[in-house]
């Protein structure tokens, strides 16, 4: 294998910051008040008007956020909450949280996302066992929108709330709707390598008043008033109750800052994502060694996952990552399914055959680059390794 080691490495993903958000956080450093405060506030009516919710309320985590969605719909105790094992852990550990369980159902193999016949029953099974469903959180992976409709009509017939876990799913529609917007609640990221960031940050949205209202307290300490009113407002007291055990997850101002000019600039990078996704399916289809997402336009495209076909190359998924990786490509896997994972599999006695799909999708998934930074350039190198190990390693 011939390497040129001279190129500077592709990165797997790689935030798009400009000198405005340079310029925003500073704004926030010389106001005198960089904590969660009025810049906050602007990011979050900002937010829940894009996408058309009742209301947002930033935290300073998407696990913050489905923590705070399920807690303030109930979830507790002997509780169950059906999710999908193909996720990243902050899906099932945020039920462990509230002392409920994570009840896991495969996945449909074209989209990667939750199986909605399965959830179907599921929920029947799980209430046989005399065991109660508090919520249906499913997960929009890699910004392809999950099917609603049919998850829908399963929260009605059973009378269960839905958390959208739409970290990876901003900003992108279904049908008239945002994802994110059509259950009781959604939770978008803000992690560095989302379609728009703040470092580290979420967001909650939802059209409950009561849930709004559950978690705005419940995000800083339980406390029935926010800091910034009590330092702010003229003849404000400073007084102030403790009405429930309450969390840290808050998020600041500085990083709303760099939210609330992102936010400008969400359409502008999804459409580069699209381009860069172009570009992949037109070259990659040639390669008879690979399964390629399909594409829609109803797609956020956080991720581009392929799929090593079976016996088309004389080498591993994990020696074609580390065939790219030595060729300067950033590569990931998504995901590592939770049933496989110590904890999980441990405590509910699982096994990867419990949950065939999702596993036989991780034994021969692969991450490529994708971010709105990636210059076309950084692409071609993607394109070229790629061609590069197929034509070298074909059976």
């Amino acid at each position: 294998m011939s390497v040129d080691t001279s190129l500077t490495p592709v990165p797997f993903a790689r935030p798009s910051i400009g000198v405005e958000e340079e310029e925003a956080v500073l704004a926030v450093m010389r106001s005198g008040w960089l904590t969660t405060g009025a810049v906050s506030a602007q990011f979050e009516q900002e937010f829940a008007k894009e996408v058309g919710a009742r209301h947002a309320l930033a935290l300073n985590s998407a696990t913050a956020g489905l923590h705070l969605a399920l807690e303030s719909l109930g979830v507790g105790p002997g509780s169950v909450v059906i999710t999908t094992p193909y996720t990243f852990a902050s899906s099932a550990e945020v039920a462990r949280y509230l002392g409920a369980d994570p009840v896991f159902v495969d996945i449909d193999e074209s989209t990667l996302n939750i199986d909605p016949v399965l959830v179907e029953s599921t929920v029947e099974r799980v209430s046989r066992e005399g065991r109660r469903v508090s919520a249906l959180l499913p997960v929009h992976v890699a910004g392809r929108p999950c099917d609603m409709e049919a998850i829908h009509r399963v929260s009605l017939a059973h009378g269960i709330p839905i958390v959208e876990d739409a970290a990876h799913a901003f900003p992108v529609m279904y049908g008239d709707r945002h994802v994110g917007t059509i259950g009781d609640a959604g939770v978008y990221s803000f992690y560095a390598t989302k379609t728009i960031t703040t470092g580290e940050g979420g967001m909650v949205v939802t059209d409950r008043d009561e849930v709004a209202a559950r978690i705005r307290i419940m995000r800083l300490h339980g406390i029935d008033r926010d800091v910034w009113n009590r330092y702010t407002e003229p003849g404000a007291s400073w007084k102030y109750d403790i009405v429930a055990a309450g969390y840290k997850y808050n998020l600041t101002d500085l990083a709303a800052a760099i939210g609330r000019v992102q936010l400008k600039k969400a359409r502008s990078f999804l459409e580069r994502r699209r381009a860069i996704v172009r570009r992949y399916l037109t070259a990659f289809s040639a390669f008879d060694f690979l399964t390629l997402p399909s594409w829609t336009e109803n797609h956020a495209w956080h991720l581009f996952i392929v799929r090593l076909k079976d016996g088309k190359l004389a080498l591993s998924r994990d020696e074609l990552i580390t065939e790219l990786q030595a060729r300067g490509i950033g590569v990931s896997v998504h995901f590592i399914p939770l049933h496989i994972m110590s904890y999980y599999r441990e405590r509910y006695g699982l096994q990867p055959e419990d949950f065939p799909v999702a596993h036989a999708c991780y034994e021969s998934s692969v991450s490529l680059p994708l971010s709105a930074s990636l210059t076309d350039d950084e692409v071609d190198r993607v394109i070229a390794a790629v061609a590069e190990i197929g034509v070298a390693h074909h059976r």
